[in-house]
């Protein structure tokens, strides 16, 4: 049975999008997986509309037996982040199988044959063309429920991943915070008096429009301070559009916060998002014909959010800003009825950003883990 096993490199667009629906036959039937937006996942991939392609290459691959899909993996290099740290990496992504060693093996031979003959010393992942893309294998929080956008993975992973030869690179985790009946009379004060100290403001969103009046800044401002953070390079100004249009339509202003300086400059910023997550579990990644339906409805109707984005100048770290965020932000969801927030994926030793949690009732329920190899 082994031998009829075949690796089959992919380029059309309709391979693609068996590629594409792969996962959903493997969790088929899974209550905690959550079936990305094909569409969106079809204009990741495709050469043509992801600007990332300015700077990756990528290449994709199908594990096929008996003429059923029983695998997938894409292989990327990121020159900009190459170029940027001096370093010869390739990334591995989008991988699922099912739980056979020889398929994971097979997968994996064919991303690292690729990475050798273009000369890279080392292969991580599972990672995507950025840090906008799904990364990291799960390894604890089996039975939780993923954020909108994070990617599900059955037990078995790690285990053959390790078996493979692949090594921890780097953990995310992910907290699980009730949102409190009322916001500390403590955390009211100390964000007005951060205000006074250093002449701060929270912006007035009342709409989308003005939202986008301060996009333009809030990229700025996600390059400047995430530039050092773990496998993030910088957006382009490509990019930055194509993420406006992807997000904004999904975006709350009440449950975003910016803040400003006396002269309206940003210099920190917080994105919560409803969560899509059982939304999306119903459309299965459709939008057409009544998809946009049901995410409409758990864009209004929720009561949980899930954290996007979170940065703070540089000049104003480490004096209570993060206080500020995180008051309009709790604030405005008691107003709304949400009781609880789901983080998005957080370097383990990102002290400061685990330690704001410490303030409300929380518990850190999954863990993701990036692996990395050296290449011979």
């Amino acid at each position: 049975m082994g031998s009829s096993l075949h690796i089959k490199e992919i380029f059309t667009k309709k391979e693609i999008q068996r590629f594409i629906r792969f996962p959903d036959k493997l969790y088929s039937g899974n209550r905690y997986y959550v079936p990305g937006i094909k569409r969106v996942e079809l204009q990741t991939l495709s050469i043509e509309n992801n600007p990332a392609f300015e700077f990756c290459r990528a290449r994709y691959w199908l594990a096929i037996r008996e003429g059923t899909i029983v695998g997938r993996i894409a292989g990327i290099i990121n020159e900009k982040y190459n170029e940027e740290y001096r370093i010869k990496y390739a990334r591995f992504g989008w991988l699922d199988f099912v739980n056979d060693f020889e398929v994971l093996l097979s997968l994996l031979n064919a991303v690292e044959n690729w990475a050798k003959r273009e000369h890279m010393d080392y292969i991580h992942g599972p990672l995507g063309f950025t840090s906008f893309d799904s990364s990291g294998i799960l390894i604890e929080g089996f039975y939780e429920m993923p954020t909108s956008f994070a990617h599900y993975n059955f037990p078995y992973y790690s285990d053959l991943l390790e078996q493979a030869g692949y090594e921890k690179e780097v953990d995310w985790v992910e907290y699980n915070v009730i949102v409190p009946a009322t916001i500390p009379e403590r955390f009211e004060s100390g964000s007005e008096l951060v205000k006074k100290r250093y002449g701060l403001k929270s912006a007035e969103l009342h709409n989308k429009k003005d939202l986008l009046k301060y996009s333009d800044e809030l990229f700025r401002l996600l390059n400047l301070e995430y530039k050092n953070i773990y496998s993030f390079s910088e957006l382009t100004d490509k990019q930055g559009q194509l993420y406006k249009k992807q997000f904004i339509s999904i975006l709350r202003p009440e449950f975003i916060s910016i803040v400003l300086d006396s002269e309206d400059r940003v210099v920190a910023f917080g994105i919560t998002i409803p969560s899509l997550t059982k939304a999306q579990q119903k459309i299965k990644g459709k939008l057409f014909p009544f998809g946009f339906v049901k995410i409409l409805y758990a864009l209004r109707v929720n009561d949980t959010v899930d954290t996007l984005l979170i940065a703070v100048k540089k000049d104003y770290q480490n004096k209570g800003v993060n206080g500020i965020i995180f008051k309009d932000i709790i604030n405005s969801l008691i107003r709304n009825g949400i009781s609880n927030i789901e983080s998005n994926r957080e370097l383990e030793n990102n002290i400061k950003i685990n330690n704001l949690w410490n303030k409300f009732e929380h518990r850190q329920h999954k863990r993701t883990r990036c692996y990395k190899k050296k290449l011979k």
